[in-house]
């Protein structure tokens, strides 16, 4: 048993992926015949398996080059931050996270180059990878972009996001944590007929809320027969989900993986002339959109996940050995008990 650095073989990928040997092998090499769709779910399983794991020792012993004492960086640090779905500068979600990454790279001194658009295939024939000291991914990296990083050997921090076959730091909200505080004040408040909304295929961070949600209502012993419609895989299909759902189905509360997809879920509902928070409250996740009557928000201080990243970057460059670390970083409930009267308030003065 002692066979640690046992290769995994094409066969065990094949099998574990439901897909022939010769797809894998296709799909490893970067060959034609296979879709990109397959090809990623291929990696995706290879990486699972630990295919790249023993291919790549991440940071050689024997090249490392023997740092001065001097705790001074330098270099160019490279921001991965693709522009899909929402994930852009001008996002109130992503557009702060960026901002504290490169305030705090901008404070150390180091220099910044930014991709929006990186394909595995473009990226590194355009960059030089020597130049690369670290690197900080923004959001959802593909798999195939993520192993070229891999196989470059640079120190890696990944925000809000994490891929089985990359073995690298990451940051995180503490989603689930801060989800199972929000479920049980719902709880406490006497609701126990429960939903809840989100594209789940998305991102890592849905997932983790949509645990911490699960994770409650069990400690809880609520039991929930969850609408499948309602989970995605986008909002198109959660806010036909909500127009077609018979009156008697409407839950109570309906938990949203983010503010953005609350706020969906509240006009759904008023169209319907559902009366939100009193017939249905929603409740939302990354304080993005305060003037909803959204009952309640996780506020999460997104300059404060870019500037940990870096820190957490310059760290990994000075010990390169140490095992991989997952931060998490707590944000606080926003409870809007009082939503009707400060509204009242505001129109009124």
């Amino acid at each position: 048993m002692g066979n640690m650095g046992k290769k995994v073989t094409m066969q065990q990928i094949a099998d574990a992926a439901g897909v022939s040997k010769f797809a894998v092998s296709r799909a490893l090499t970067g060959k034609p015949g296979v879709s990109e769709q397959t090809r990623e779910m291929i990696v995706k399983t290879a990486g699972q398996l630990g295919y790249f794991k023993t291919e790549t020792k991440r940071f050689p012993v024997e090249s490392q080059p023997v740092r001065s004492s001097k705790p001074v960086q330098s270099g160019t640090i490279l921001i991965l931050f693709p522009n899909i779905r929402s994930q852009n500068r001008s996002s109130l979600y992503w557009g702060p996270v960026f901002d504290g990454i490169s305030a705090r790279l901008n404070e150390q001194g180091m220099d910044i180059l930014t991709l929006t658009e990186p394909s595995s295939d473009r990226m590194f024939s355009v960059l030089n990878p020597e130049a690369i000291s670290g690197i900080i991914t923004v959001g959802s990296i593909s798999t195939p972009i993520l192993l070229e990083i891999y196989r470059l050997q640079i120190p890696l921090v990944m925000v809000d996001h994490e891929d089985p076959a990359i073995h690298g730091d990451t940051v995180f909200t503490d989603n689930i944590k801060c989800m199972k505080e929000l479920v049980l004040m719902l709880v406490s408040k006497g609701y126990r007929r429960f939903q809840f909304a989100g594209q789940l295929p998305d991102a890592a961070s849905f997932r983790e809320r949509w645990l911490g949600y699960r994770t409650v209502l069990e400690e809880m012993q609520l039991s929930v027969m969850q609408q499948a419609d309602l989970l995605g895989p986008d909002l198109e299909v959660i806010q036909k989900a909500i127009t077609e759902m018979p009156l008697a189905d409407i839950p109570e509360v309906i938990v949203c993986t983010n503010d953005h997809t609350a706020v969906m879920v509240v006009r759904a509902l008023q169209s319907r002339g559902v009366v939100v928070p009193e017939r249905c409250a929603v409740t939302g996740f990354d304080n993005t959109s305060a003037d909803e009557p959204i009952l309640a928000t996780v506020h999460i201080n997104k300059e404060n996940l870019g500037i940990r990243a870096v820190d957490q970057l310059m760290w990994r460059m000075d010990h390169p050995h140490e095992p991989y670390e997952r931060k998490l970083i707590y944000s606080e409930l926003v409870v809007r008990d009082e939503y009707h009267a400060s509204r009242e308030q505001d129109q009124g003065e």
